[in-house]
């Protein structure tokens, strides 16, 4: 992929995932309970949901980061029961590159099994806070594959930051806009994000109590 065009790209959706994080209005809570919140409003991207995850994690920002990072060979890919596989596609730089994601099925295989291919970019912030931007690109070496559905990621990501005065726990915000592509009925997806991303939490939170103790 051309490097200047990945590299306009992902800081546009950089800006986007800070607005979304800025932006307070239109929120509405859809789930909450032990320590997370998710809240969704109107996607102004396509026509969908934007959703947005908030909770504190047990742990440092960098042993957070650590376990939530999109990338090849992390640990994502070992407690993130939404995450069948991950590889990269072509690195661009050290903070950037293409990656294809697959997902299993889920409820009771009425959502099949979905890959996706983006662009992510890892920008840190002088507060401390590690951001991942992500956003679906098509790229010649990752075309649509047999068995899977391809999904398509609007700007998304999240911000995995310090909590003041509390060096052994971090504040996580995740942002979802997902079009998940085929012929699934709108309740089916409007149920599914809220508590998938419930669990993403509760996941992350064994994770990390796993990896690090």
């Amino acid at each position: 992929m051309d490097p200047a065009l990945a590299a306009q790209i992902s800081e546009a959706v950089a800006e986007k995932m800070l607005q979304y994080r800025r932006d307070e209005s239109g929120w509405k809570i859809c789930r909450e309970g032990n320590g997370v919140s998710v809240s969704w409003r109107p996607s102004v991207e396509f026509p969908g949901n934007l959703y947005r995850g908030e909770g504190i994690v047990n742990g440092t920002p960098e042993q957070v980061w650590d376990c939530v990072k999109p990338l090849a060979g992390t640990l994502r890919g070992q407690w993130d029961e939404n995450v069948s596989s991950l590889e990269i596609i072509e690195s661009i730089t050290d903070t950037q590159c293409v990656s294809r994601t697959t997902t299993p099925s889920a409820v009771m295989k009425l959502i099949s099994p979905r890959d996706f291919v983006d662009l992510v970019l890892v920008k840190t912030y002088e507060d401390g806070t590690i951001s991942s931007n992500a956003t679906s690109v098509e790229h010649l070496l990752c075309p649509p594959k047999p068995g899977y559905v391809r999904g398509f990621n609007h700007p998304c990501g999240c911000f995995c930051g310090p909590l003041p005065g509390e060096p052994n726990k971090t504040s996580l915000v995740t942002f979802f806009q997902t079009d998940l592509s085929g012929y699934l009925p709108q309740g089916v997806v409007d149920s599914f994000f809220p508590r998938s991303m419930a669990g993403f939490y509760a996941n992350l939170q064994k994770a990390v109590k796993k990896f690090y103790g």
